[in-house]
């Protein structure tokens, strides 16, 4: 499937929105009953809105058959392990990666409200989600999808500033290179253990550590996808303390080996197709 991503250029998105992206389908896709994949963490908040085919349908591990619909446009919350979802029918989307703490601006909540969880566009929208769905539907080409939807979130934005306080973004910026304990990432900030933990949960939607986890395993796929690194070299690279730890860490937040992800072979390396469990 097709992605085309655009960093916004618009100083006031650019604070709020991290990318947007437009997808596709080829024009070989064809439909395949049953099939599902998982998604891997990003350890971010988003915005999706499908243009074409099914709403959203997601899956309470392997072994759910029937699975639940969510919504055409929706919002997932920050979390820091894998959802599988229905990918059937092929289907045309827009969407948005948001920065740390914009939720508020742009839905009315925060991230620690939403996080872990899929929840309709239109409970924060309301009926502009249909009119924001209906304008994309309009709209013929990946680019001139993106120039409507970003038109929406600038709207939306308004003249809201997003506020993040300087020692959580102090605090996001040193987990993303070298993460520190957590004590005494808090003092350097200037906060107390227990308050840290929950401004930096109510600005991202996860706790220090798990956000720190989720950014380990960014760095291990961008690495991971050359078949000649050997895990035991990633791992350390990644920041893993050894090749026991990368395979426990990655079963628990992606549910499937480091071997199983790379045999795969995923198009994109945080949706991995996984067997079907039978006709749904």
């Amino acid at each position: 499937m097709p992605v085309m991503t655009r960093s916004p250029i618009d100083t006031r998105l650019r604070a709020a929105v991290r990318l947007v992206w437009a997808s596709m389908p080829g024009d070989a896709a064809i439909a395949m009953p049953g099939a599902r994949e998982h998604v891997l963490p990003t350890g971010a908040l988003h915005i999706a809105l499908r243009i074409s085919g099914p709403p959203l349908r997601l899956f309470d591990g392997a072994h759910d058959v029937l699975g639940r619909t969510v919504a055409h446009a929706l919002v997932g919350g920050a979390r820091s392990r894998f959802h599988v979802r229905d990918i059937a029918e092929p289907v045309a989307s827009v969407g948005a990666l948001l920065q740390p703490g914009a939720a508020r601006a742009l839905l009315g909540a925060s991230e620690g409200d939403l996080a872990g969880r899929h929840t309709p566009l239109d409970a924060f929208w309301g009926c502009e989600a249909d009119y924001a769905l209906a304008q994309l539907q309009e709209a013929r080409t990946p680019a001139a999808r993106l120039d409507a939807f970003e038109g929406w979130l600038l709207r939306r934005l308004g003249q809201q500033s997003t506020v993040l306080a300087p020692g959580i973004a102090k605090a996001l910026a040193a987990l993303r290179a070298h993460p520190l304990p957590i004590g005494e990432l808090a003092q350097a900030c200037g906060y107390s253990h227990r308050h840290f933990i929950a401004l930096f949960r109510e600005s991202t939607g996860l706790a220090p550590k798990a956000y720190a986890r989720v950014q380990r395993l960014d760095r291990l796929l961008g690495l991971a996808s050359d078949p000649a690194q050997r895990w035991a070299e990633l791992a350390l690279r990644a920041g893993f303390g050894d090749q026991a730890h990368l395979a426990h860490e990655f079963k628990a937040m992606t549910g499937m080996s480091p071997q199983a992800w790379r045999g795969a072979q995923p198009a994109s390396p945080r949706h991995v197709p996984v067997p079907a469990v039978g006709i749904q």
